[in-house]
């Protein structure tokens, strides 16, 4: 079964194309599913529409799930087509997110930490005349964000879990302890991660995450997923089969796959 849970569109604002173009898409690279999972709106803002180059309307959000769902019918037999979003995590703003979403009959919902202290994570000049104490400090305060999107319930899948380093490589070599307390959370709370390859297409040109996380994450028994985190078609899918040899290298057995909440697993 090969499939891609990560998708957005031009809702957002900053993605080519229409949901029906990534559907195509996926159907072109033999996708048995393909989940579509654009930004979630900021919810937790007084504006409709406060950030319309990151994340569609709040008044927009029901058409875009009516829009999958009738996709999702006219596509069957072809390809399934899953209602996903990628949720931004805002704790002081969790339980206006989590109303939202209970109206919906999604698939899965990708929890994704973006902001760090009211910072983007991928605003490179964040980093600028840090200390080294100030730089692990940062880290910290991200995992630990992640760590509380765990615990919340709200969220199937974690997206792009060491994303900070996208603009910043660096960031992978800051030493902390929460790297590993984090992802001895996500397990315990047994909420799957996502192999997010769109780290590709910014400067630290890899996956998120790095592959010695992935093997830190086999240890504290977190359960992958794919996603391509796609913003145009043509990267539907992208990498699929190198992560999937990567992690039966690193000792996986099975990724998961989601259908109506529930873990779908799907072996390597």
């Amino acid at each position: 079964m090969m499939f891609d849970l990560h998708t957005h569109h031009e809702r957002c604002g900053h993605a080519a194309g229409t949901i029906e173009n990534y559907i195509e898409a996926a159907l072109e690279k033999g996708l048995s599913a393909i989940g579509i999972s654009d930004h979630s709106p900021y919810f937790g803002e007084k504006h409709d529409h406060p950030n319309p180059g990151i994340a569609m309307a709040a008044s927009e959000f029901p058409n875009y799930v009516a829009e999958v769902l009738r996709l999702k019918e006219k596509y069957a037999g072809r390809i399934e087509v899953l209602l996903g979003v990628e949720s931004d995590f805002f704790p002081e703003h969790a339980e206006a997110y989590r109303r939202v979403y209970e109206k919906y009959p999604f698939d899965y919902i990708i929890g994704s930490v973006h902001q760090v202290e009211g910072v983007s994570i991928f605003n490179r000049n964040r980093w600028k005349k840090l200390t080294a104490a100030q730089k692990q400090k940062t880290k910290e305060r991200y995992y630990e964000l992640i760590g509380w999107s765990a615990k919340s319930g709200m969220f199937d899948i974690l997206g792009h879990i060491d994303a900070m380093k996208g603009y910043y490589p660096a960031f992978s070599d800051i030493k902390t302890e929460m790297v590993d307390a984090t992802l001895k959370l996500i397990g315990e709370y047994d909420i799957a991660i996502e192999i997010n390859t769109s780290g590709k297409t910014k400067d630290v040109g890899g996956w998120y995450p790095a592959d010695d996380m992935l093997e830190r994450a086999k240890f504290f028994g977190v359960m992958p997923t794919f996603g391509s985190d796609a913003h145009v078609p043509e990267r539907v899918a992208d990498d699929w089969e190198q992560v999937r040899a990567k992690l039966k290298d690193i000792g996986f057995r099975q990724w998961c796959c989601f259908r109506r909440r529930e873990r779908v697993l799907v072996d390597l």
